[in-house]
């Protein structure tokens, strides 16, 4: 039997309870937490090492409401007509959608990106190298928000139309955002996480 210490069972509880929370209070975030949110994403491994992790802090409002305006467009043409959604969905779309309307409100957006040696292939987004990069720090920072009471959803939609986004952001062409993550203190409390039981998902040795 596997010895649980309580650093275990607390990140073990963090892990089964990191819920999305789209729905945030404008209240504003602290310095301090945000630091620490980048520290944690900070220490994210990378390919060969590369520490080529890059973050934008979006606080400005102006730059929140052209942000926000981006995600519009985009949250519009993914869900179309919200009525259309299945029951299970309909939750989701009710969240996202109440996001789409306030991102301008949201205290602090988050934007993972990074930085590539040379101009990245049409494919880029979908190589490991590039992914594997980026996506364990962006973890980091969703269960250090979690165990600091932080709400945060990671989303792509407003990244669509990315020479605007990129426009917007004043990002080098060897910088690419990968997400936007809003972060602030959540309306409503926390859950735990409903997902597939691992027989359900789980092969040994090959499919």
């Amino acid at each position: 039997m596997t010895h649980m210490t309580s650093d275990t069972m607390n990140l073990s509880y963090t892990i089964h309870h990191c819920r999305a929370k789209r729905r945030l209070k404008p209240d504003p975030v602290p310095e301090e937490i945000l630091v620490e949110l980048l520290d944690a994403a900070n220490q994210g491994p990378t390919g060969s090492n590369k520490q080529n992790a890059r973050w934008i802090v979006v606080r400005d409002p102006g730059q929140k409401k052209k942000l926000a305006d981006l995600n519009r467009k985009a949250v519009d043409s993914y869900i179309g007509n919200p009525a259309s959604a299945s029951p299970e969905m309909q939750g989701i779309v009710r969240a996202v959608m109440w996001q789409r309307d306030n991102f301008h409100n949201i205290p602090v957006l988050l934007i993972p990106c990074l930085e590539f040696d040379r101009a990245p292939e049409d494919n880029w987004r979908s190589g490991a190298g590039a992914g594997g990069s980026i996506w364990p720090g962006v973890q980091n920072l969703l269960l250090t928000a979690r165990s600091l009471g932080l709400g945060a959803a990671l989303t792509t939609l407003g990244l669509s139309d990315r020479p605007s986004a990129k426009e917007v952001l004043g990002l080098p062409d060897l910088i690419e955002p990968f997400a936007i993550i809003p972060v602030g203190y959540p309306m409503g409390e926390f859950g735990p996480v409903t997902r597939k039981p691992l027989e359900a998902i789980v092969h040994y040795d090959r499919w």
